[in-house]
């Protein structure tokens, strides 16, 4: 059904006319609003910025006058001549803020407040300041006070409070601005609220009356149209004498109707000479059919094959290329399940086979149809029942067909073997013939990535071969781009992570990101200079040394052409860091330095006092002060010597501790009392935090730590101060802190300060006196210990030396003479008959901090045993008549469950060796020997065991511990 034009064309300009009158008045009520509101912000922006500029000005001079009045009692107060001329240049900053506000004054009151400020400004600067300085010439300060307090006073006073009072009114402005704008956007809003309903209103009668006069009618049409669609009689309501359009439409629907109805007759007629057609397109489609499902099917195989070439060719990955080829050789010939495996590698793929399959088939490779197919080198094809587990759930008789391919090497020899199962169908021989084609081509494919492989495993071997030189090697060719580089040389410039991220690298790159962290255009010239020079010329010319900025390391570059061919390839580039080199020549220079100086000093003083009491007569306490003189010079000769001997021993790994249970609080005092003698102008303090105070260690080399850093924080802080002694304990490690308020120590030279030989060097240290061994000694002691020194400082605040060792914690064992818990780390039971000799053990034992049970009886003894063992048990083999003898006593520890664990030292004249370590002997003592030889295994034996005893532990330390 179409609709008359005009018909449309008359109902559309009615509805865009009222449309259009809507809109148009909405636009323009909004629009008057919308500038009403904007005329009204953009006149309170106006306001509010003049008078906020106003304010602003009115700060600032007020700020000015303040500054000008307090220079001006400062320069009264302190005859600072500076602060009255900072005061009279402030004049020329007022006026030009005065002048500015003038121009923006708007209002009667600020015209007055600007001429009030113009005029305070002349008189005061014009005639009050040159008034005050004529009078402080003349009359002095006291006239000039006198002034100040009198005339200016009550002037300034007034001013302030103007310009307050003013302030004040500008504030008020703002509030009554925004006042306004806020009741004249009130009633803006209501204008625009009281529009928008009358607008709705006025719309919704344009509305209702185009639906009463259009709507209605056009509803009726649709329904009739749907009735004559449905094949029904259609009753139209629409009056056709009606003047309007819709009349117009009644009369064109009712001939409509009528020729749809003449229409459907031939329609009719049509559709059965068109179903007779269609048959005869029908038989034609089908034959249409079986054409294209030949073309489809030959499509796909192209298809298929050209992904199998694709598969094997678009990558190197041996497995993902004979994946590929199984599965689309599978797709390709219709296979239900295919497998490819290498001959001579244990490589394979498989599609729809276990793994039981495969690892069947590789372990069956060479035996069977694969011999068969290894002996032949040409394809073939089996008939066979299908088993079980491929029937499925199919129970009769069905057959598999199974095709067997070689994949020839270039050497004629079989490199893989392809086997492919199809069930229900046989192999034709153009399939089989297809596939031999297409092994070919596999097998070009397969020595392309042998070739690959064997390529890349020799680039790997060089790689790694370069990875294992410590130097950083780098290969350039002609135009400097980077060929090869070796895993050293990116630890050492931290250009990329691996070699890989280099290679391809241009010139301007890699020595630019290289340069930035050397010496810069020093190390750039170097290098170009280097890499342009010619063939022939000496090592030295082809190599330069440079230092790391950032690490200190020193980097040696030697460079050689690189020749491929006769030709010239490119350029390699060696860089080794010869850091440790270089710092040990350097210390090897100053260590000949100060050790000529530290032994020529004393040697001197020795010399000079000798040859004077040798040549001229003195009086005797002038004798005895050059004696002492010289006896001290010889005892820091002594020490020197001493120490050389101690570095020289540790090294060779020489040096002998003689381990004992010390009191390290005993030791600490010692040293501090005698170091307190030698100055005035320290002060050590002893704080104590701990009550297990007890270590195992060389009484002797732990006084020698404590005495070289107590002797270093006084040397190396010469303008005295307090030094603050520490100890405390941590789990299970005593700390010993010793804290000065000294020269401190750079941050560069922290690492360094434990190595033998090092000082630091800057100026303040050089005048101090020292080898730089003491620290060395002093580490290597701790560490001997199982412990740990370090060292924090602040440069120029001081330094803290933090000592930690192994503390040992005690067990209570009774109470001595006075009633007081004795505390004694392990218990050791002596067995022994012969009494002075248990006695002379005893004493030795105990002298080494254990607590010693003595038994001459070994029934005793063992029966002891049972009750408290020990820690261990020294035991002699011939014991008493009638008594229990070493060996049995041996065997019954052995033998008990609860005992057998506990370490038995045989002290015996008998030479059984063999005997006695075969029964569990930990060692044996063939007497003679010296007692101090069974305290060192004893105690060696319990420490490696990890024997502490068990711990006392004080009410006080156990809460520090939960914390």
């Amino acid at each position: 059904m179409k609709l008359n034009p005009y018909f449309t064309k008359s109902l559309s300009r009615q509805v865009v006319s009222l449309m259009t009158g809507c809109i148009i008045l909405f636009i323009v009520g909004t629009g008057v609003l919308f500038y009403f509101l904007q005329s009204l912000n953009a006149e309170y922006i106006h306001q509010r910025q003049s008078i906020v500029d106003k304010q602003l000005l009115m700060d600032e001079i007020f700020d000015q006058y303040n500054t000008v009045f307090l220079d001006i009692k400062g320069y009264i107060a302190f005859n600072n001549d500076a602060l009255k001329d900072k005061a009279l240049n402030e004049e020329t900053s007022i006026t030009e803020n005065i002048e500015a506000f003038k121009e923006i004054a708007n209002t009667k009151e600020d015209k007055n407040i600007s001429n009030e400020l113009g005029t305070f400004t002349e008189y005061y600067f014009s005639g009050v300041l040159p008034s005050l300085f004529d009078s402080e010439k003349k009359g002095g300060k006291l006239e000039v006070e006198k002034m100040d307090s009198t005339e200016i006073t009550a002037q300034i006073t007034s001013l302030r409070s103007t310009i307050k009072s003013y302030s004040g009114t500008l504030t008020e402005r703002l509030d009554k601005n925004v006042k306004d704008l806020t009741k004249k956007q009130s009633y803006i809003q209501g204008a625009f609220v009281g529009f928008v309903l009358i607008f709705l209103f006025i719309f919704l009668f344009i509305v209702r009356s185009i639906i009463r006069n259009i709507g209605r009618p056009l509803s009726d049409f649709s329904i009739a149209a749907n009735e004559i669609a449905a094949g029904r009689e259609a009753v139209i309501s629409v009056k056709e004498n009606r003047k309007d359009e819709l009349g117009v439409l009644s009369i064109a629907f009712k001939k409509m109707f009528t020729s749809v109805q003449e229409k459907e007759q031939e329609l009719m007629a049509h559709n059965e000479e068109l179903l007779a057609q269609q048959d005869e397109l029908q038989a034609q489609q089908n034959e249409l059919q079986v054409t294209l499902g030949i073309i489809t099917d030959n499509e796909q195989k192209l298809t298929r094959r050209n992904e199998l070439i694709n598969g094997i060719s678009s990558t190197l990955d041996k497995k993902e290329v004979l994946k590929s080829i199984v599965f689309n050789m599978s797709r390709l010939i219709s296979a239900d399940r295919g497998m490819i495996a290498l001959v001579h590698e244990d490589v394979s793929s498989s599609f729809g086979i276990s793994e039981n399959g495969i690892r069947q088939f590789r372990n069956n490779i060479h035996s069977g149809l694969n011999h068969r197919l290894l002996e032949e080198k040409k394809p073939f094809t089996i008939k066979r029942e299908q088993d079980v587990a491929e029937k499925g759930y199919h129970e009769n008789k069905n057959y598999s067909y199974d095709l067997y391919l070689p994949v020839l090497s270039t050497f004629k020899e079989v490199d893989a073997i392809m086997v492919f199962s199809r069930y229900g169908t046989p192999f034709t021989d153009q399939e089989v013939e297809e596939c031999e084609t297409l092994a070919k081509q596999i097998s070009t494919s397969l020595d392309k990535i042998k070739l690959y492989e064997q390529t890349e495993e020799n680039r790997k071997l060089n790689q790694d071969i370069l990875n294992t030189i410590q130097e950083g090697i780098q290969l350039i060719d002609q135009e400097r781009k980077v060929i090869q580089v070796n895993q050293p040389f990116c630890d050492i410039f931290k250009i990329g992570s691996f070699p890989e991220q280099i290679i391809d690298m241009s010139w301007e790159t890699w020595s630019a990101e290289m340069a930035a962290q050397m010496e810069g255009e020093r190390f750039l010239h170097a290098m170009d200079e280097a890499i342009n020079n010619p063939e022939g010329v000496n090592y030295e010319e082809r190599s330069f040394t440079f230092k790391k900025e950032e690490t200190n390391q020193v980097i040696k570059v030697y460079l050689e052409t690189l020749h491929y061919r006769d030709e010239c390839y490119g350029t390699i580039l060696v860089y080794r860091d010869i850091t440790k080199e270089y710092e040990v020549d350097q210390m090897k220079s100053e260590f000949v330095s100060t050790v000529s100086h530290e032994l020529r000093t004393p040697l001197a003083s020795v010399l000079g006092f000798t040859e004077l009491m040798l040549n001229k007569p003195l009086k005797p306490e002038r004798q005895t002060k050059y004696l002492q003189t010289i006896y001290n010079e010889a005892k820091r000769l002594t020490a020197l010597i001493n120490d050389f001997l101690d570095v020289q021993k540790m090294e060779s790994g020489k040096q002998i501790y003689e381990k004992k249970y010390v009191e390290i609080i005993p030791l600490i005092q010692k040293v501090i009392e005698h170091l307190e003698i030698n100055t005035a102008q320290h002060d050590i303090r002893l704080n104590i935090e701990t009550k297990d105070l007890m270590i195992l260690g060389d009484r002797l080399k732990i006084e020698q730590v404590f005495s070289n850093l107590l002797s270093n924080a006084i040397k190396y802080s010469p303008d005295g101060g307090g030094i603050s002694v520490r100890v405390y304990s941590r789990n299970d490690m005593l700390f010993i802190d010793i804290q000065d308020e000294g020269l401190g120590i750079p941050k560069e030279s922290l690492p360094h300060l434990f190595q033998k030989f090092y000082r630091v060097d800057n100026s303040d240290r050089r005048r101090i006196g020292g080898t730089g061994l003491g620290l060395a000694i002093v580490d290597e002691i701790i560490k001997s210990h199982g412990g740990n020194v370090s060292v924090v400082s602040n440069y120029g605040h001081g330094s803290t030396f933090t000592i930690s060792l192994p503390r040992v914690t005690l067990k209570e064992l009774g109470q001595n003479n006075d009633g007081q818990p004795r505390k004694l780390n392990h218990e050791i039971m002596v067995i022994e008959d012969d009494i002075n000799l248990a006695e002379l053990l005893k004493y030795e034992l105990m002298d080494s901090g254990f607590h010693v049970s003595y038994f001459n009886s070994g029934r005793k003894a063992f029966q002891k045993l049972k009750t408290s063992p020990p820690d261990a048990i020294v035991l002699d083999i011939l014991l008493e008549e009638g008594e229990m003898d070493g060996w049995t006593i041996l065997r019954e520890l052995k033998g008990s469950a609860d005992l057998n664990e506990i370490p038995v030292f045989v002290s015996t004249a008998l030479d059984e060796r063999e005997k006695g370590i075969s029964l569990g002997a930990k060692d044996y003592l063939v007497k003679p020997y010296k007692p101090s030889q069974l305290s060192k295994v004893i105690m060696h034996t319990l420490l490696s065991n990890g024997k502490q005893g068990r711990i006392l532990i004080p009410q006080v330390f156990h809460k520090e511990k939960k914390d």
